[in-house]
C-alpha cells in the first residue's frame, strides 16, 4: 500500500476479512500506518480518502490526530447513509459514491498528477444496499483510476456467502485473513490470533505470510512468524562450536610433517603434473584374469 501502483497496472488492493472483533482494530492499524507514511513523504500517495460507514468521521479524525499531519478527507456515509439529507452521499447509488470519492481525493492532493489512497472501513455495509456486481464494479473502477495509488477495505466474512467473498477476493491483489486462536473460550484468547496474508504476484504465484497479533489498547502488536516452519534445533553455531570446528584437522592436513603439502587437484596450472605418480597393481594370484572388455556375467546365462 505504501509503494503504490506501477505504471500501466491497476492499483494494489488489500481486503481484510474477519469473523471476530479484531477486524476493526487491524483495519485502524493499517489506516494509521498508511496515513503516517503519507505525512512523512514515504508513500506514493499524497492524500487519503476514507469512506466512513461503521464509525463517525469524528472518530477517525481523533484516531489520526495524534502526531499525524496529512491530507486526510472523510466521506461521511455514517450519519446519512441513504442520502435522505444529501443525495450525493447515498451509498445505494454507485455512480454518486464513486464520483464523491474521486472529488474528495482531488481536493486532498490539490492540483497536479499526484495520487491518493482510498480506504473503506466496512464493505459489508455497502453490500446491504448494492448488489454484488455493483460493488465489484465500484472496486474495479477505483483500482483502474489513474490517480488512485492503493485501496483497502474490511469485510466481515461471517456475514456473507462464499461466492461473495470469492468475488471480493478476486478484485483484490492482497488478502489478510484474521484467524482466532484454537482455544477461544477464554476472553483473553479473543484478543489474540493469526493474520494470514496472501499476496498475488504478477506471474500468478501466491506468497503467504503468517503473523501473530495481540490487541493491546490502543494499538495492535504483531509478531512475525515468517514463512518458515518452527523447528526444535538450532541452525546457528555458538562461539564454542566455532572454536571446536576450527580445531578439527582435515584428512589431507595429516601429511607433510610441517613441510609444504603438495596435492594435485586436477587443474592444469597445478605445480604437480598428472604424470608424476604411478599406481602399481599386484594380482593376488596368477589365476586372476586380466581386464577385458568381455561381459563378466556371460556365465550366468541371463
Amino acid at each position: 500500500l505504501r509503494d503504490g501502483v506501477l505504471e500501466g497496472e491497476h492499483a494494489p488492493a488489500l481486503m481484510i476479512t474477519d469473523s471476530l472483533a479484531a477486524g476493526s482494530p487491524v483495519f485502524y492499524y493499517f489506516l494509521r500506518s498508511l496515513a503516517f507514511n503519507i505525512s512523512s513523504g514515504r508513500a506514493q500517495a499524497k492524500g487519503l480518502v476514507l469512506v466512513a460507514l461503521s464509525r463517525s468521521p469524528h472518530f477517525y479524525v481523533d484516531l489520526l490526530a495524534a502526531g499525524i499531519d496529512t491530507r486526510f478527507q472523510v466521506l461521511d456515509c455514517y450519519t446519512d447513509p441513504l442520502g435522505w439529507k444529501n443525495a450525493i452521499r447515498d451509498i445505494g447509488n454507485m455512480e454518486n459514491l464513486l464520483s464523491s470519492i474521486i472529488i474528495l481525493g482531488k481536493e486532498a492532493i490539490g492540483q497536479g498528477k499526484a495520487r491518493f489512497a482510498v480506504a473503506i472501513d466496512l464493505v459489508s455495509l455497502v453490500m446491504r444496499h448494492l448488489s454484488l456486481p455493483l460493488v465489484t464494479n465500484l472496486l474495479n473502477n477505483l483500482r483502474c483510476h489513474e490517480q488512485i495509488s492503493s485501496l483497502f477495505w474490511l469485510v466481515h466474512s461471517d456475514l456473507h456467502e462464499c461466492r461473495i467473498l470469492s468475488a471480493l477476493e478476486y478484485m483484490s491483489s492482497m488478502v489478510a485473513v484474521l484467524e482466532p486462536q484454537k482455544l477461544a473460550a477464554l476472553e483473553e484468547n479473543l484478543k489474540k490470533g493469526k493474520l494470514r496474508i496472501r499476496v498475488k504476484r504478477r506471474n500468478g504465484r501466491v506468497r503467504e505470510q503468517i503473523e501473530e497479533f495481540a490487541l493491546e489498547q490502543p494499538d495492535v502488536r504483531f509478531s512475525g512468524s515468517g514463512n518458515l516452519p518452527q523447528v526444535r534445533f538450532n541452525i546457528q553455531l555458538t562461539d564454542k562450536e566455532r572454536e571446536d570446528r576450527a580445531k578439527v584437522i582435515l584428512p589431507f592436513e595429516h601429511q607433510g610433517n610441517g613441510k609444504e603439502i603438495h596435492i594435485y587437484d586436477g587443474r592444469k596450472g597445478s605445480n604437480l603434473a598428472p604424470g608424476v605418480g604411478k599406481i602399481h597393481y599386484v594380482r593376488d594370484s596368477d589365476d586372476e584374469p586380466l581386464d577385458s572388455d568381455e561381459d563378466p556375467d556371460d556365465d550366468l546365462d541371463i
